[in-house]
């Protein structure tokens, strides 16, 4: 029997479209070398991204109004949530999928259309094995490459009574982390896990190449030395480096396969989770507005990577200062071409001249990666 949808990878993204599948009432297959593996990354949202089927047993904290800082301080005036890893995976509840334990080698493509039908979309596997379904979807992710931008971070779990700060830091990119004016700037993000432990991550937001995670340790040390935190050694930590862009937009892929991933920010669970339902059903994710709105966040992700270091924090100064539906339309308005072309132009004009010039020169000439 064939199913209706095998989906090839079975992380945030493509777990959650397995579930939404079977929620549905449709057969699912799962292609999956690893499938108990836990996920130990740090994933966490804007709420108002969130689908309504989400349990909300899934969100471990949330913060009213995180704080920003540039040059200065800023308050975001929409609520953020960080999800219990665990429990949003087990909570896309997976019962009566087909899970095979393999690797998916090649993604086969119908190839014979006509009055007779058409050949069924399969996948080759490494036991050797070809498995065909009425549809293919691969949400395997991106993988690395030197073309493409990355996200890395390196975070340590601490007792929340040892992060003085009242402050929830989505972003805060002041220089006390020991680096030179000229070296490539990274950033503190300082959220709550849960009741009892907060993370405090150095990030370096996008990067060809990104700063190295010895790097990102040795910062987060200092800066942390610098507010009176210092490491003993047995703390939990956390290591990041994915790409933040790359991907197909297509019927045939999803999550960050898909290009769904923010390329300014590295965001994609809340876009896979609110996506779901709509690729379960065969509706275009890729409108026409959704493919101009990811032309127009590449060129953000170009203007970033062309900035000096020592402009991101006036660069990011200027953003805060946005309206919060600018912010939002940036950074969640997947099809929200006005807004975010909007957002984008204020941001600009904010700007110093000698600034607009530098991002004027990036967008006009795009590398071929991006």
């Amino acid at each position: 029997m064939t199913d209706d949808l095998l989906v090839c990878g079975a992380g945030p993204a493509g777990r959650a479209l397995a579930h939404r599948a079977l929620a549905k009432g449709l057969s699912v297959t799962i292609i999956e070398p690893q499938p108990q593996r836990p996920w130990i990354a740090t994933y966490a949202a804007w709420a108002d991204e969130l689908p309504a089927w989400l349990a909300p047993e899934t969100i471990a904290a949330a913060v009213d109004r995180p704080v920003a800082w540039g040059t200065r301080r800023a308050e975001f005036d929409r609520r953020y949530v960080v999800f219990d890893t665990a429990v949003l995976r087990d909570s896309l509840d997976l019962s009566g999928a087909r899970i095979v334990r393999d690797r998916v080698i090649e993604i086969v493509r119908p190839t014979r259309w006509g009055t007779a039908g058409h050949d069924l979309p399969s996948v080759r596997l490494a036991s050797g094995q070809m498995l065909p379904a009425g549809r293919v979807v691969d949400a395997r992710g991106v993988g690395r490459s030197p073309e493409l931008a990355e996200q890395t971070a390196f975070g340590v779990m601490v007792e929340r009574e040892r992060w003085a700060e009242a402050d929830t830091l989505f972003m805060d990119w002041r220089d006390d982390n020991g680096a030179e004016p000229y070296e490539p700037r990274s950033f503190l993000y300082a959220v709550p896990l849960d009741d009892d432990t907060v993370l405090l991550e150095e990030t370096c937001l996008a990067g060809r190449p990104a700063l190295d995670i010895r790097t990102l340790q040795d910062r987060l040390a200092h800066r942390l030395r610098s507010r009176g935190i210092g490491f003993s050694g047995s703390e939990r930590i956390e290591r990041v480096r994915f790409p933040v862009h790359g991907g197909r937009p297509g019927r045939g892929t999803f999550g960050a396969a898909g290009a769904f991933m923010h390329p300014a920010t590295g965001y994609s669970v809340a876009t896979a989770l609110g996506a779901a339902d709509a690729t379960v059903h065969g509706d275009p994710v890729w409108t026409p507005q959704a493919r101009a709105v990811q032309l127009l966040r590449l060129a953000g992700l170009r203007a970033l990577l062309a900035l000096p270091p020592q402009d991101l924090p006036v660069f990011f100064d200027a953003f805060f200062d946005l309206s919060p539906t600018a912010q939002r339309a940036y950074l969640s308005g997947r099809e929200d071409l006005t807004g975010t072309a909007a957002a984008m132009s204020r941001l600009f004009a904010a700007l110093p001249w000698r600034m607009r010039r530098t991002l004027a020169q990036a967008v006009a000439i795009p590398r071929k990666s991006l």
